[in-house]
């Protein structure tokens, strides 16, 4: 049936615009995604004997190697459903069932992750399209509205995070008591070198963003966030199109 694997596919196609292909003979369930840009594969789907992935018996079951930042990929490992890559570079790539072992919504963010982690070099944006990424914040560390306001020009100084560039949108997700998105930003300077330390936060390169919205009006919570398949923002991670379009259409509608 692989149901997962066809809604990983659809998914694949409306969010990135590319469909599988199946570029092995002796193997012709096996499929391929490849980033449009860079022609690497960011998904391959095989169906492997359970026993080949140090798992109980012998039948087959359906998985999606994924690539991972090699610093995560522990973290991110579980041993039960989400696995060591099989056949592929163990430190950057991993396993995951697609028997329901591991919800659809959760493979959904490893999926853009590792869309973006085979997008190529790391100068120059996608396809001519700006980065857009999601940062957690805690608001007893820092008050980002004071920040802002005391800034003179609607700037702020932020740990400098991955792949963020120039121009690139950086969404900022208040956690708790707010849990929300709060803020949508411009990366307007990048790697500025500057060397902080205090007991919450540790950091030598930072990066400066610009106010563009706040998200005051109608709240961008964790029911919308898990929609699209976030469901918790513990560290930087890329924003799903599909979420980023929907904040967009929320608040032209609250402005009409």
């Amino acid at each position: 049936m692989r149901t997962i694997r066809r809604k990983l596919i659809a998914h694949a196609k409306t969010a990135f615009g590319v469909e599988p292909d199946r570029p092995f003979s002796t193997a012709p369930d096996y499929e391929v995604l490849r980033h449009p840009d860079t022609g690497k594969w960011f998904a391959l789907f095989m169906d492997v004997p359970r026993s080949r992935l140090g798992l109980p018996g012998d039948d087959k079951v359906d998985i999606i190697n994924l690539k991972c930042d090699p610093v995560l990929a522990g973290s991110v490992r579980d041993g039960v459903g989400i696995l060591p890559g099989y056949h592929m570079n163990r430190a950057g790539w991993i396993s995951v069932l697609l028997d329901g072992t591991v919800p659809y919504r959760d493979i959904l963010p490893l999926l853009d992750v590792s869309f973006q982690l085979t997008r190529g070099g790391r100068a120059g944006p996608l396809r001519g399209e700006k980065g857009r990424w999601l940062v957690p914040a805690n608001p007893g560390y820092y008050d980002i509205d004071r920040g802002f306001a005391g800034s003179g020009d609607g700037t702020i100084l932020w740990k400098q995070t991955g792949r963020v560039r120039v121009g690139d949108t950086v969404y900022i997700y208040v956690a708790a008591p707010v849990s929300a998105v709060r803020y949508r930003c411009e990366a307007v300077e990048v790697n500025l070198p500057q060397a902080y330390e205090d007991e919450n936060v540790r950091f030598t390169r930072a990066m400066r963003l610009r106010l563009v919205r706040r998200y005051d009006a109608v709240p961008i919570g964790r029911d919308l966030l898990e929609k699209h398949g976030v469901r918790a923002v513990r560290g930087f991670r890329s924003m799903p199109k599909s979420l980023e379009d929907e904040i967009g259409e929320l608040y032209r509608t609250q402005t009409q």
